[in-house]
């Protein structure tokens, strides 16, 4: 198949696929949801992932229809239906359904899944950033449906020509990016907002911090600012589809390109660690 969704026990090309109306979703975006790359079949990271959507539901006190091994299962089951194997599997999960109502809907969740066709670049190419006032709500570290200032901040990224848009808090405390993790590399070492309420702990983000232990590079995980961020020696973007981007500039400023040896060094590894894992 090229693509593939699934919907309560429902499999379907994605265009083929309905949803009820009562679904929480369509009143409240009342759901959280989790994803990852696929490569030869093979989905990377399950694991962790699976854990972050858990914990995602559990915050919020949803009720998760299947348990986590079910899931992995599902997804597994599900790749191996298309027709490649280098995917983008997504997965949420909505409340449930009933007559629209603030008060929570009772009994287990909806779940979604989505499988399209992806490759993981090998993040070479550097990219250009915006910066934006993070107007996002104060739990950040739910992966929840509510993405619409996300989704602004990334639109004026791209009417800009940039690829990205790093928000910050009043006071000037960087968070993360639109749809990333945002880090840089200061005096040689790596230094990551700390996983507290404002920003998403990325699965990315963790496999830096622990490419830079491998590689030996000292980390921070400590709250920098818009003033680290353009005097860094490099800024590093990465999420779970794209895991070690550098930015080369920030608001038109050009930015980074002190400590392009240890970025390659960096970049190699996670990308290396992926391939290593989605071997065929």
């Amino acid at each position: 198949m090229k693509t593939l969704g699934y919907y309560n026990g429902k499999f379907g090309e994605l265009d083929e696929m309905t949803i009820p109306m009562n679904d929480r979703v369509c009143w409240f975006g009342d759901g959280v949801y989790d994803a990852g790359p696929a490569r030869n079949y093979k989905i990377f990271a399950i694991d962790e992932h699976v854990d972050r959507f858990f914990n995602s539901a559990g915050l919020l006190d949803i009720v998760m229809p299947v348990t986590k091994q079910e899931l992995k299962d599902l997804l597994q089951e599900m790749v191996n239906k298309m027709d490649t194997g280098d995917l983008f599997v997504y997965y949420q999960v909505t409340r449930g359904t009933g007559i629209r109502n603030h008060i929570f809907t009772e009994g287990p969740g909806n779940l979604w899944i989505m499988l399209k066709p992806a490759t993981i670049g090998d993040c070479k190419a550097p990219i250009k950033l915006i910066t934006c006032e993070d107007t996002r709500f104060f739990h950040c570290n739910i992966k929840t449906l509510n993405l619409i200032p996300s989704c602004v901040a990334a639109t004026k990224a791209e009417k800009a020509g940039c690829q990205e848009a790093v928000l910050y808090r009043p006071g000037g405390r960087v968070t993360e990016c639109a749809h990333s993790n945002v880090s840089i590399i200061k005096d040689g070492k790596f230094v990551t907002a700390p996983t507290d309420n404002l920003i998403l702990p990325g699965i990315a983000r963790a496999h830096l911090i622990k490419a830079c232990k491998k590689l030996e590079i000292p980390v921070s995980e400590t709250a920098f600012t818009l003033e680290d961020l353009f005097a860094a020696e490099e800024v590093i973007v990465s999420s779970s589809s794209k895991l070690c981007m550098h930015a080369v500039e920030i608001d038109g400023k050009p930015v980074g390109g002190k400590q392009p040896e240890l970025l390659e060094k960096l970049r190699a590894e996670v990308i290396g660690e992926f391939e290593s894992a989605t071997e065929a």
